[in-house]
């Protein structure tokens, strides 16, 4: 057999059973970097869906991505797209592995932060991974950016506000969190703390930072096995089962399409000017579950029906939930014009051409 094909697509695996952390790479296959397309930045978890999006864009724009993710949560399959194109490095480890960071950190002009636990089914089965990838990974990327002087985007959760009951949620508000007995609370804590961390390395190091709070991202590649509420109405309505509505679904919460989210993230990244700052990022389009349920039966022409299933049911234990989620997005428009684009009905329908999700994807 001849040697592999070589494809525009670079690809570093970490052999972890054989190298303990901090081991040289081992190089799988490392065809010539192209040179002179723009910038070059680092996507933690840009195999995720957010990520993936976000590194389509900044090629669209004439960048080069570098992309790090252990695949825990991000999916080969939400990188079809990219396998082709020119300029693109796809690192296969862990956002923990300080000497990886390190050196994929000095290679980068910026770095966007995405690498997270994600969704609330994961972060009540896991608690322990939830807290430990989110602070850690967090305080490795800042630590590589700040030694190579790289600015950060850190991307940061609407679960920071807690239970907060001033509705809209202003970046400002102070947040009232629930008891530490409950898992539920952790990425909220966890995040907090990310966000703590990233302003104190701008605040002492002068790095600039910026942090972006994202309330309900969704669209195509998102999948239901963490808890994602859209793209599991969405498959079980082209499936005809019953879509199951937590609580009594009068929870309101907003939804924004991940191209809009995508497009803001690299417009707060693109100046130092907003360094510093604490950004909400989504949708102000409130809508109440259960009638999230309904529009999608109605735009997937469903015979679905809705269930009404309790939270106890649902994860296996009490569950706080918010009864409002939504965001005042004053300070983003300021700052860059911020307007999405992308209507609920549409975002449903993108969803839905998708085909949903793959039914074990669906808890």
């Amino acid at each position: 057999m001849g040697a592999p094909r070589e494809t525009p697509m670079l690809l570093w695996v970490r052999r972890k059973r054989r190298a303990p952390a901090g081991a040289a790479l081992d190089t799988v296959r490392f065809p010539p970097y192209t040179i002179g397309m723009g910038r070059r930045f680092l996507i933690t978890g840009g195999a995720g869906f957010i990520g993936s999006h976000l590194a389509e864009q900044l090629l669209e724009r004439g960048n080069t991505v570098v992309i790090l993710d252990d695949l825990s949560t991000g999916r080969v399959e939400n990188l079809r797209n990219l396998r082709d194109r020119a300029g693109v490095q796809i690192v296969r480890d862990s956002v923990e592995n300080e000497a990886t960071v390190g050196l994929l950190m000095s290679q980068c002009d910026a770095v966007f932060h995405l690498a997270s636990a994600v969704g609330v089914q994961l972060i009540v089965d896991q608690p322990v991974r939830t807290i430990r990838t989110t602070i850690h990974g967090t305080e490795v990327v800042l630590e590589a950016a700040n030694k190579f002087g790289r600015p950060v985007l850190i991307t940061s959760s609407s679960e920071v506000y807690g239970k907060g009951a001033r509705v809209p949620f202003s970046e400002e508000d102070d947040v009232v969190m629930g008891a530490t007995r409950h898992t539920r609370w952790c990425y909220a804590y966890a995040k907090g703390i990310d966000e703590f961390l990233g302003l104190a390395y701008h605040k002492q190091f002068g790095l600039p930072v910026t942090i972006v709070r994202l309330f309900n991202t969704v669209g195509p590649r998102q999948v239901g096995m963490y808890g994602m509420v859209l793209p599991r109405f969405v498959s079980w309505a082209l499936a005809g089962k019953p879509l199951q509505v937590y609580g009594d679904g009068n929870q309101t919460r907003c939804f924004c399409h991940v191209s809009d989210v995508a497009g803001a993230i690299i417009a707060l990244q693109a100046d130092t000017k907003h360094a510093g700052q604490v950004f909400n990022l989504g949708s102000d389009e409130e809508i109440s579950i259960i009638a999230l349920a309904r529009r999608v039966i109605e735009l997937c022409d469903s015979s679905s029906m809705i269930e009404a299933i309790s939270y106890e049911k649902a994860y296996g234990q009490a569950f706080d939930d918010l009864a409002r989620r939504v965001p005042k997005l004053d300070r983003i428009r300021a700052a860059i014009g911020f307007s999405p684009r992308y209507k609920l009905d549409e975002i449903i329908l993108a969803v839905a051409k998708e085909g949903g999700v793959k039914t074990e994807d669906v808890r």
